[in-house]
């Protein structure tokens, strides 16, 4: 939603961010998207929004930001070889839930007595249906921990001059979660929400269902809140912003029209299995919903701005990147990158008067400058391959899973 600037505008404009999900993979791309979008406006800091919204994998990135880390340090804790960054390890996001898998598995034998016993009473079909109903209560409710998200986040705002307390902070921001049981939204940053520790409330927001255990915050059960919205832009908007940037890297793949045109290979979400078919489904109906809450802003909000960052449907590696990978988030955070100032230079002439309204000024010589590089831009070398001084045992299962990726991207090349 962006419209031609018609008013004068006599203070400060209050310039609001919102970031919406993705997990680790969508939290690259927002890396990348930012800092290209840094980069190419005069006037934007990142680390001074008037407003900072976040949801799911968006809200780690927006607390990061309004705790002070800048694009560059956090590009930089991708690389994990930076002195002085606390780096962005897979374990974090990838520790299995060991406590709700056992919990859940300790369960099994007497579920399993139960479904014989009711096949037994009521033999079937019907007690075939009631004896999966059983055994399903045996599957863990999520795979991964995210425990280690919020003693990560608790780790690093704990440094001088940062906070994990929301009422401390110097900048307005807003970590959006959805109660399991109530299907609202909880707002962690607002008033009687606010006492929840910013780690806490990120590692409440980013727990996807299936993925991530649900968090329990003061008797709730809390969720990733891209259930309830996508970007939940509104709320920035609510709180006065009057220009407000959205990153969603949550956006259907375009796979029929590259089949048509010999890029990727006929039904090839199918071909690539359930997590595919799940994958493009989701991103289907959340990407719809966003685009209707969009329409309405205009209306809603007549004196705001919203500019919407998000992946062309073409950006398949973005859909099929491997998040196990370091070489995927290298080349990730590379695509928001180059994907986002491939868009502002797209939209220019629509863009620059709206930001000049704005007192901020979207550079055409950045923009054309075509030998910048992500990694370049924050002090690293180009494709930020340098090796750590010592390489810990991630690092090393790391380095394999690259060379796996690379030799199966190699055999698909040669067919």
């Amino acid at each position: 939603m962006t419209r031609s600037p018609s008013r004068a505008r006599t203070r400060r404009p209050k310039i609001g961010l919102a970031l919406a999900g993705g997990g680790p993979v969508g939290a690259m791309y927002e890396l990348g998207a930012l800092r290209a979008l840094e980069e190419a406006v005069r006037g934007l800091d990142l680390n001074r929004a008037y407003s900072y919204v976040g949801v799911s994998a968006g809200s780690f990135i927006a607390a990061c930001l309004a705790n002070g880390l800048t694009t560059s340090q956090m590009l930089r804790a991708v690389l994990r070889d930076d002195p002085g960054v606390n780096p962005l390890r897979p374990d974090i996001f990838f520790t299995p839930a060991y406590a709700e898998i056992a919990r859940r598995s300790f369960k099994l034998p007497r579920l399993v007595a139960e479904s014989i016993a009711d096949m037994i009473r009521r033999p079937g079909a019907q007690a075939i249906g009631s004896a999966v109903n059983y055994l399903m209560q045996a599957l863990p409710v999520g795979v991964f921990d995210n425990e280690p998200i919020r003693e990560y986040l608790e780790a690093i705002f704990a440094l001088d001059g940062r906070t994990d307390d929301f009422r401390k902070l110097k900048r307005r921001l807003t970590v959006v979660a959805a109660d399991l049981d109530s299907g609202r939204a909880i707002r962690f940053g607002d008033r009687g929400w606010d006492h929840v520790p910013i780690s806490t409330a990120v590692q409440a927001s980013t727990a996807l269902p299936g993925v991530y255990t649900p968090v329990c915050v003061e008797g709730r059960q809390c969720v990733d809140g891209v259930l309830l919205k996508t970007v939940h832009a509104s709320v920035a908007l609510e709180q006065g912003a009057d220009l407000l940037f959205c990153v969603n890297p949550i956006v259907p793949i375009d796979a029929a029209g590259a089949a048509e045109e010999g890029r990727l290979p006929e039904d090839v979400i199918v071909q690539a299995g359930l997590p595919a078919v799940l994958s493009q489904t989701f991103r289907t109906l959340i990407h719809s919903r966003l685009r209707v809450g969009f329409a309405r802003y205009s209306s809603r909000f007549p004196d705001a701005d919203v500019v919407l960052l998000e992946p062309d449907a073409e950006e398949y590696e973005l859909f099929f990147a491997n998040v196990f990978s370091f070489r995927s988030r290298r080349h990730i955070c590379r695509s928001g990158y180059e994907a986002t100032r491939r868009t502002l230079r797209r939209r220019f002439d629509e863009l620059h008067p709206l930001l000049a309204s704005h007192g901020l000024e979207l550079r055409a010589d950045v923009l054309d400058d075509d030998a910048r590089d992500v990694w370049t831009s924050v002090g690293l070398e180009s494709g930020g391959l340098r090796a750590p001084s010592r390489e810990s045992v991630t690092d090393r299962l790391s380095r394999v899973l690259d060379r796996v990726e690379a030799a199966t991207a190699a055999r698909t090349a040669a067919r």
